[in-house]
């Protein structure tokens, strides 16, 4: 105990914080969905604060592009699997807590379990279906969600579902977005992120969550904070006390096939599938692998003529993120079709070539 409070002793001594409030970090119990940019400062400095038990979720490998900004992980890891790294180098930094690594993409089907033994969830997600699987989750079983995002300079957080005096619930993040169209939301790896807004959100976030445990500070709660890096200013939108929006049932979401770079590859030469590029004319312009160019944004009826050949459809993209929404929205349009998405789109096409 002696070395505990020797530890934490800079934080017991801040005004109204105390042993008592370091004790509460100690019994809890924390979740945090994401090992990326917003993950690795969100962990490493819960980790560091004393919380009891920290899981940390995530299905990814390390990859050359995430070293700019997921600090935890070096060159030396690329190919390994983010949780496992995460957790074996925050339980070097910090031996006297818990540390859970949960290998698994989070869905309908696992989130209950996954989220049972936890007090809070901290969404540090880059993918609005899954924010939404953790918000609707985190209402119907009543957990508080701490929530945080990132684009090019900019950033937000914000706290959902806390419980209020009169039994209520502050607002969740259906109070801010009731729906956001993806095909429409440019990701980071086409528009881009400065490495420092994920280290400056994944803090805040992390703040939030010791905030919420020891009582000490205002809560981000009915409230979202916008920030902004290129010209340092911030400021706080007001939703209201109470949520407006009635969840009585998680989300559905769909399960988009994938296949693997070799796969593709050992397909190429027999032109068993069709190709598709989803991304912008600029990004093929740099790089691509052959097949038809249809951005997301220009995905539909009309382009039919081009899914009329009998073959099983590849889309493929940065990343993977927009070709899954191409094969998504494909399977809505046109359900008879045999849609696939390239697994981690050109970026792993290229950082494991064969």
């Amino acid at each position: 105990m002696q070395s505990e409070n020797l530890r934490y002793s800079c934080q017991i001594a801040l005004p109204g914080f105390s042993e008592t409030a370091q004790a509460k970090l100690r019994e809890a119990k924390v979740l945090v969905v994401g090992a990326g940019g917003l993950g690795c400062p969100a962990a490493q400095y819960l980790a560091a604060a004393g919380i009891g038990t920290l899981g940390l979720a995530d299905f990814d490998t390390i990859s050359e592009s995430n070293l700019h900004r997921q600090i935890l992980f070096t060159p030396a890891e690329v190919g390994q699997l983010k949780a496992k790294v995460a957790v074996s180098k925050l339980q070097s930094q910090n031996p006297g807590i818990n540390l859970i690594a949960h290998h698994l993409q989070v869905n309908a089907e696992n989130i209950s379990d996954l989220f049972q033994p936890y007090d809070l969830v901290v969404d540090c997600t880059d993918n609005f279906e899954t924010r939404y699987l953790l918000n609707d989750a985190c209402v119907l079983t009543g957990k508080p969600l701490v929530y945080g995002a990132i684009y090019q300079y900019e950033g937000q957080v914000a706290v959902w579902n806390i419980l209020n005096e009169d039994g209520t619930r502050t607002p969740n993040y259906r109070d801010l977005f009731l729906a956001v169209d993806a095909t429409q939301v440019p990701n980071c790896s086409v528009g881009g992120v400065i490495p420092t807004i994920a280290g400056t959100i994944g803090t805040m976030m992390a703040n939030e969550v010791l905030k919420y445990f020891s009582g000490v500070g205002e809560l981000l709660s009915g409230q979202v904070l916008l920030f902004d890096a290129f010209s340092m200013q911030s400021r706080r939108i007001r939703i209201g006390n109470q949520t407006k929006v009635e969840i009585k049932e998680l989300p559905k979401i769909e399960k988009i096939r994938t296949i693997s770079a070799s796969e593709v590859r050992a397909a190429l030469a027999e032109a068993k599938y069709e190709l598709v590029d989803v991304r912008s004319a600029e990004e093929r312009l740099q790089f691509n692998i052959g097949g038809c160019h249809i951005p997301l944004t220009e995905l539909g009826e009309s382009r039919i003529q081009f899914f009329e050949k009998g073959k099983p459809v590849v889309f493929y993209c940065a990343t993977g993120k927009r070709s899954k929404n191409a094969a998504k929205l494909m399977e809505e349009a046109f359900p008879n079709g045999n849609y696939y998405s390239l697994a981690g789109g050109l970026q792993a096409w290229q950082e494991y070539p064969e």
